[in-house]
C-alpha cells in the first residue's frame, strides 16, 4: 500500500502537573527532513523522537510541534532565596537611612516579604526531566500511528487516481498501435512509389544505396518499440502501486520514461491523428507525474 507525503495528527495529554500539545504535519520532499521543536530541557526527548520518526517514514518534510505547560496550582512552591537575600539588604538599608533622618518605619514581618512578587516559584523539573520525557516517549507511538494512518489514506486515494491515469495510457497506446499497423501497408506503398520515382529521374544512383536510405526513413517512422515500451511501463507502474513500502522515487523515475516514449512517438507520427493521440498521452504522462511528487 503506497502512503502519500502529506499528512497531519494531533494529539494531548498530560503528566503529573505538565499538560501538553502536539501536533506532526509533513508536505512531499525530496527525502526526509526532520524539524522538530520540543522544550530544550527535555534532554533526550529530542533524540528518541527523531529515531523514531527516521525508522518509521522514507520521506517528506515532516514537523513535529510540541507546546508545553505546567499547571502551578499543582506545583509544589520553593523559596527564591536570592530574592529573599536582596529584599532583605533592601530592607536593611532603607531602615538606616529612615534612622539616619529621624524617621521611625513599621517593621517588616515574614509574611510581608514572602507576599512579594517573585519571592515563591513553583519547582522545576528541569534537573530531572527523566519521567516526563520517558512518559512522551511512550506516548508518541500514538501520534505517529495517526499520522501514518492519514498518510495511508492519501495514499489510498493517489493510488486510484494514478490507476485510472494508467487506464488512459494504455488505451491510448493501444490506439497508437492501431494506428500504426493501418498505416504500415501505406507506407509501405509510399515507399515504393517513391523508390521508382527516385530510379527513374536518377541518372547514376546506385539502387542498392537508395533502397537502404528508403528502408531507413522507414524504420525512423516505426513507432513499434515506443508502443512496447509504453505498454511494459504501463505494467510496471501498475506493479508498484500494488507494493508496500516507498516506492515515489521508483515512480518518479518511471514518469520519465513514459514522458520520453510519448515524445518520441510524436517525433515519428508523420500523421496528424497519431500526433493527437501522441500529445494527448503526454498530456495524461504530465497529470501522473504531478501526483507520483505526493508518494513516498
Amino acid at each position: 500500500m503506497i502512503r502519500s507525503m502529506t499528512g497531519f495528527a494531533s494529539g494531548k495529554g498530560a503528566f503529573g502537573p505538565h499538560s501538553w500539545t502536539w501536533e506532526l504535519r509533513s508536505v512531499n520532499g525530496k527525502g526526509l527532513d526532520l524539524r522538530i521543536r520540543v522544550p530544550e530541557w527535555l534532554t533526550g526527548l529530542e533524540v528518541a523522537l527523531r529515531g523514531t520518526l527516521s525508522k518509521s517514514l522514507s520521506r517528506g518534510n515532516v514537523t513535529l510541534s510540541m507546546r508545553l505547560s505546567r499547571d502551578e496550582a499543582d506545583a509544589e512552591l520553593a523559596l527564591n532565596e536570592a530574592a529573599m537575600a536582596n529584599a532583605m539588604d533592601a530592607l536593611v538599608k532603607t531602615q538606616q537611612m529612615a534612622e539616619a533622618r529621624g524617621v521611625s518605619l513599621a517593621l517588616s514581618g515574614a509574611t510581608d516579604l514572602l507576599a512579594m512578587k517573585g519571592m515563591m516559584e513553583a519547582g522545576t523539573d528541569a534537573d530531572d526531566p527523566g519521567p516526563l520525557v520517558a512518559h512522551l516517549t511512550s506516548k508518541f507511538p500514538e501520534l505517529l500511528s495517526a499520522f501514518i494512518d492519514m498518510r495511508q489514506t492519501e495514499g489510498e486515494a493517489l493510488a486510484g487516481v494514478l490507476t485510472s491515469q494508467l487506464d488512459q495510457v494504455a488505451s491510448l497506446t493501444e490506439q497508437a498501435a492501431e494506428m500504426a499497423a493501418q498505416r504500415k501497408d501505406k507506407m509501405a506503398d509510399a515507399l515504393r512509389e517513391n523508390l521508382a520515382r527516385v530510379m527513374d529521374n536518377t541518372q547514376g544512383a546506385d539502387p542498392d544505396r537508395v533502397a537502404q536510405e528508403l528502408a531507413l526513413i522507414a524504420v525512423k517512422a516505426d513507432i513499434t518499440e515506443e508502443i512496447d515500451r509504453l505498454i511494459a511501463h504501463v505494467a510496471a507502474a501498475r506493479d508498484l502501486l500494488g507494493q508496500d513500502g516507498a516506492v515515489g522515487r521508483k515512480l518518479d523515475f518511471l514518469m520519465q520514461e513514459f514522458n520520453r516514449e510519448a515524445n518520441t512517438l510524436c517525433s515519428k507520427a508523420q500523421s496528424a491523428d497519431l500526433t493527437s493521440v501522441g500529445l494527448e498521452l503526454k498530456a495524461v504522462i504530465d497529470q501522473m507525474r504531478e501526483q507520483v511528487q505526493n508518494i513516498e
